[in-house]
This record gives C-alpha cells, structure tokens and sequence, in this order.
C-alpha cells in the first residue's frame, strides 16, 4: 500500500459563528511569532547562533503567549519560525535583500507622523490530530482552543466548524486542519490534510529518464527513446524579479500588502512546481519510464569549504532561490502515484561530459546552451547532454560504457528538444513556432 496525503479546501458554512473565535487564534498565533522572533535576534546578537524549533519550544513552552495556541498548534508556529531563519541564513552572505523573517504586525502613521501600532494581522492556525475531533457524518470539525481563550483553563472548549468541499470529495482520515484567512475574500477557510492508502501501483515500464535542474531551464529530461524535453525557468525568473521589487516599495515590510505579495508569489511558485511535476510524469509514463533519476544538487550554494558562492548580484537571487529539493520532493510524490521510482544520482562531471564519447572537458561548454564536443565534432543542447549523463548514471561502476550513446542512435535529438513553456491557466505548453506573416 502507498500512503499518500491530500489537501482539501473547505469553504466555512457557520463563519458568522466561528469567525471570532478564528479571529483571536489567528492573532494569538501572530503573537506567539513575535516573541519567539525576538528571542531568536536576541540569541543570534549573543551567541552567533540561531536557536532550532525543538529549542524555541524548551524556551517558549511556559511563556503565556504560548498558551494561545492549542500546544500543538503553538509548536508549529515555532517551526514555522525556525525554517524562515534557516531560509534567511542560508542567504545573507551572497543577497544584499536578504533580511531576517520579520515581525508580524500592522502599523500606520498619524496625521502628527507618530507611529501607532495596530492589531496584529491573522495568521494561519494549524491544529494536528491531537487538537482535532471529526465528525464526517455532518461535516464538521472541533478545533481545540487554546488555554487563554478558555473561561478555564483546564476546561474542555472547542470551536465548532462546520464545512463545505467541492462537490465529489469526501474527507476522511484527517490528519491536520489550517485555518487560512483570505485577506482578499475577509474571512477565513480551511485546509484539511487527509491520508489515503492506495494500491501500490505497477510501474508503467522498465525505461529510465534523467532530470537535470538548472536555472535558465529548470529541468532538462532525456528519456531513453531518443526524446528530450526543455523547460525553461522563465516565469519563475520574472516573478523572482518583480515580487521583491514590489515587496521593497511597501511602506511596512510586514503589512497588508507585503503580505498578499508574499502569497501571490508564493502560489504562483507552488502551482509552477507542481504543473512542471505532473507534466514531467505523464510524459514518462507515455514513454514507460520506471525509474527517474534527478541530479542531487546538495550542498550547490556552497564551496568546498562550506562558505556560500557568490555568484554576482543577480546570480545569488537566481541560486538562492532555485529551489531544487522543494521541486523533487513533489516530482517523487507525484511519480510514486504513478508507481514510478525517483532516484538522486551524483551530478559530478554531468555538464562538461560528453554523452556522445565520453570525454570530460569544461572548455566544451563553449556557450550557455551549447555544447561541442572536440573529440567526435558532436554538438548539442548543453542541457539536455546533462539529462543524459544523469540518466546514464556517469559515475556509478554499473552504468552503460562511457561511450553512452549506441553507436546506431542519432544524435539530433540532443540538439533539438521539445520546448514547453508554463502558461498560467493551460500548464505546461509545447512551444509554437512564430510565423512571419508579412507579404
């Protein structure tokens, strides 16, 4: 059996009823995020070092504003917390835009210029099993509050939500549910997490394909029938020049519309990964592709001597915000559906490879997409040689001679891939061809 996790979203029916209660968690969670931000500055100024969830929850777990929160509810505000950090560290050195996650708060400036500070904002409340009671009979779901918002703090209270889902969806086995409130729409939803077990499926073939993540193109595939495919990045470049301009021109970094900014781009980034990891998927199962191999990418933000590359201004925002482990995780889920197995091989030496002859060179890469080799004159897209080497698995013993492509098999599909290009509301796209229609 392959267990697998689902996200529903849930339109609230009683929100005239629950809206409140939601209300005073929300900020309660924004709360509990301020105070543990500070202490993280704080230890950071004294000590060098920034403070993991497991000791933000040691720390914080007596605090009052700790108990807001259901605890499980309040430990993954902390978590929360500590994987931004994590984000933010791995940034500072090479992104002069870098800051530290930010507190969570809405402030405005009087007609006297004096500062005034407002409620803070609403932030996603997350309640896991302990914290949750399902009732699938009526559609409903007991969210546990927490202690400060009970009338005891020992009593059993709880905020009862009744939900509504697409129609054809039914909720069972609930593992987590989040409270998101849409700024946009005023008022909040619900997200609920549910495991499904399913027959673990039969793989669609014995082929293997090779992935190889970049920048410029994203990922580059090679599939063992002499096919290839190219999916360049662009979108993702765009958003990742716009949004933080944008962000930059908001007057508080943590307000209204710093916020919707940081969602929009967030959503439009999620929905790029995982358009781009179902089209991957179905087009190795057309082709019966059984095994995936994607280049493992770890530790490519850092030299030899574990200090960050520094790869230019605009280089750094590209680098630090490739996010390459986000993208296979959800590439290796989807295929597993498909019963399709991803496997992380060493990228050493796939770039300046040669897949045609074998023969390693960095000065073969003569242009950013092209790559001629001066051994058997072949010359092909640079990327898509990557792929091959990747899925010819280069540096393992086992793998096929180093003379890696047979010598009956052409070579022009390595220097002619299909193109897909992300659109928004259509996916993944072949590329059209532009016709010039003056007379």
């Amino acid at each position: 059996m392959l267990e697998v996790h689902r996200i529903h979203r849930a339109r609230i029916r009683n929100h005239t009823q629950v809206a409140d209660s939601l209300d005073r968690h929300g900020w309660s969670a924004s709360k509990l995020w301020n105070v543990a931000n500070y202490h993280s500055r704080q230890v950071w100024e004294e000590t060098g070092e920034i403070p993991d969830h497991a000791d933000l929850k040691d720390e914080l777990k007596t605090h009052s504003k700790y108990k807001g929160l259901h605890s499980q509810s309040s430990q993954r505000v902390l978590e929360e917390l500590a994987e931004a950090f994590n984000s933010w560290y791995g940034k500072r050195t090479s992104d002069d835009r870098a800051n530290p996650p930010g507190y969570r708060k809405k402030n405005y400036y009087d007609d006297h210029g004096r500062r005034v500070h407002e409620e803070h904002p609403r932030s996603t409340v997350t309640w896991k099993q302990n914290g949750i009671r399902h009732d699938t009979k009526n559609n409903r779901v007991r969210l546990s509050k927490g202690a400060n918002h009970k009338e005891h703090p020992k009593a059993w209270e709880y905020i009862l939500v009744e939900y509504e889902t697409r129609p054809g969806v039914t909720v069972e086995n609930l593992q987590q549910v989040r409270a998101v409130y849409d700024t946009a729409k005023g008022r909040w939803e619900l997200h609920l997490v549910c495991k499904d077990e399913i027959e673990t499926p039969t793989a669609p073939g014995t082929e293997t394909a090779g992935v190889d993540l970049g920048i410029c193109n994203f990922a580059a595939v090679a599939y063992s029938t002499e096919n290839a495919d190219l999916y360049p990045g662009n979108r993702l470049k765009q958003d990742g020049y716009y949004f933080p301009k944008e962000i930059a021109k908001c007057d508080d970094s943590g307000g209204e519309r710093a916020t919707r900014l940081h969602k929009k781009w967030s959503e439009r980034r999620t929905h790029f990964f995982h358009s781009l990891a179902k089209h991957i998927v179905e087009r190795c199962v057309e082709k019966g592709v059984g095994r995936i191999n994607v280049g493992a990418l770890t530790g490519v933000r850092e030299d030899e001597d574990g200090a960050s590359k520094n790869w230019g201004r605009h280089g750094n925002l590209d680098l630090h915000g490739w996010a390459f482990d986000r993208f296979t995780n959800i590439l290796t889920y989807k295929a597993k559906v498909e019963g399709i197995d991803v496997v992380e091989v060493s990228e050493r030496d796939t770039s300046k490879t040669c897949c045609v002859c074998g023969r390693a060179d960095d000065s073969q890469r003569v242009e950013r997409g092209l790559y001629v080799c001066e051994t058997c004159d072949a010359a092909f897209n640079a990327d898509v040689n990557g792929a091959e080497n990747i899925r010819l698995d280069i540096n393992q013993s086992n793998s096929e001679s180093s003379a890696s492509l047979d010598e009956d098999r052409s070579t022009g599909w390595l220097a002619q891939p299909a193109v897909f290009l992300h659109d928004l509301s259509r996916g993944f796209q072949p590329r059209t061809a532009v016709v010039d229609c003056k007379p």
